[in-house]
């Protein structure tokens, strides 16, 4: 079925155009590069993995409950609204809420493989070239994933949020060579990153949480990529230059942190949307949602070199700046040895299954 005709709203033009400015820039040195990033390379290389066969879409999922996720995570629970549902309204309620978070991370990704693309066309060394080719192939990886995980188990797609159009389109607009890595392997992914993991660690559903735990697993390289180029860079800026790249993630955190409302699930139910901020304003579970999605973009800007006083002081009116303390390095090893203990339990319990099939043909032998 056409994604069109599972839209939850109409989502104006089918195409988004982007007007796109700066060089594109050839090195014709093929014999230099960074260690770090060239071994990054070589890992992106490794970890390729192909998305039909890695995922088990034979899993069947609820669409009116994919994620398993407690309700009391939900904008309306409590509400006068939430009294007056149904059981049915409650699972058309979760529908809509799981379509919303995975259409934004589809769309998320489009983006993340568009501005990779721009990488390798943008960046001036040919490591980051090479590195960036890799992670082009991962975006249209993950795009496609959470395509299908929408099209065959929910079966209802959101378009893409307002506040998260805004961000791809400034950094996409922007001709230095760097924006592309700021706002989407800093911002963009970072916060992903931070979204995925939650749900991960909470859902009860093998088939998003395998999606999302392999996602993560490249997601780590990118943000480490990120991190090895712009901090490189970052330290032959002048103060001034910084000063500008950090007002960029200043908006950027706004946007992201303001995108997280869900405003529109509650406005395809009826609800005003004045009203429908304002519990989302005051939802207790978004609050904590919000704060924790910052835990991997504020260390990562601290890392590459942007900490001025306006900056350091936009995270403390947004309650995060003590995430800046935070292990970056620890979060994403953690993240690959998820998905690495998910593969390694998948593949015993296959390899039971195995053993026990020929056991039983070797019984049935000897019984015949």
């Amino acid at each position: 079925m056409p994604t069109y005709d599972l839209y939850a709203q109409d989502p104006g033009d089918p195409l988004w155009q982007v007007p796109a400015s700066g060089a594109a820039r050839f090195s014709w040195e093929y014999d230099d590069g960074r260690e770090r990033l060239l071994a990054l390379y070589q890992k992106g290389k490794d970890k390729q993995w192909d998305g039909q066969r890695r995922i088990e879409w034979d899993l069947e999922v609820d669409p009116y409950d994919p994620l398993g996720i407690p309700d009391e995570s939900l904008t309306l629970y409590g509400t006068r609204h939430w009294a007056k549902m149904t059981e049915r309204d409650k699972g058309e309620l979760r529908k809509h809420y799981a379509s919303w978070q995975f259409s934004q991370f589809l769309h998320g990704e489009q983006g993340a493989m568009v501005c990779a693309a721009r990488i390798v066309e943008s960046v001036p060394d040919l490591d980051a070239k090479f590195y960036s080719a890799t992670q082009t192939m991962d975006e249209a990886r993950h795009a496609e994933i959470y395509g299908r995980f929408l099209h065959e188990k929910i079966g209802l797609v959101y378009p893409v949020n307002d506040n998260l159009q805004s961000l791809l389109g400034d950094t996409l607009r922007d001709s230095r060579w760097d924006m592309p890595y700021l706002g989407m392997q800093v911002l963009i992914e970072g916060l992903a990153l931070a979204a995925f993991g939650m749900i991960r660690d909470t859902t009860d559903k093998p088939l998003p949480r395998q999606i999302l735990a392999y996602v993560m697993q490249d997601e780590a390289r990118h943000v480490a990529f990120g991190r090895m180029a712009l901090r490189d860079y970052y330290k032959q800026l002048s103060d001034a230059e910084l000063r500008e790249r950090e007002e960029f993630v200043i908006e950027g955190c706004y946007l992201m942190r303001d995108r997280l409302r869900g405003v529109e699930v509650l406005e395809n139910f009826g609800i005003p949307k004045g009203e429908a901020e304002e519990y989302s304003e005051h939802s207790e579970f978004l609050a904590l949602f919000r704060q924790l999605l910052f835990s991997r973009i504020v260390p990562c800007v601290k890392d590459i070199g942007l900490w001025g006083k306006r900056l350091q002081q936009a995270y403390v009116d947004m309650g995060v700046f003590e995430m800046g303390n935070s292990n970056l390095d620890l979060l994403m090893a953690q993240d690959e040895e998820i998905a690495e203990k998910l593969d390694a339990e998948r593949f015993a319990e296959e390899e039971r299954v195995r053993v026990a099939e020929v056991e039983g043909a070797i019984e049935a032998g000897a019984d015949g």
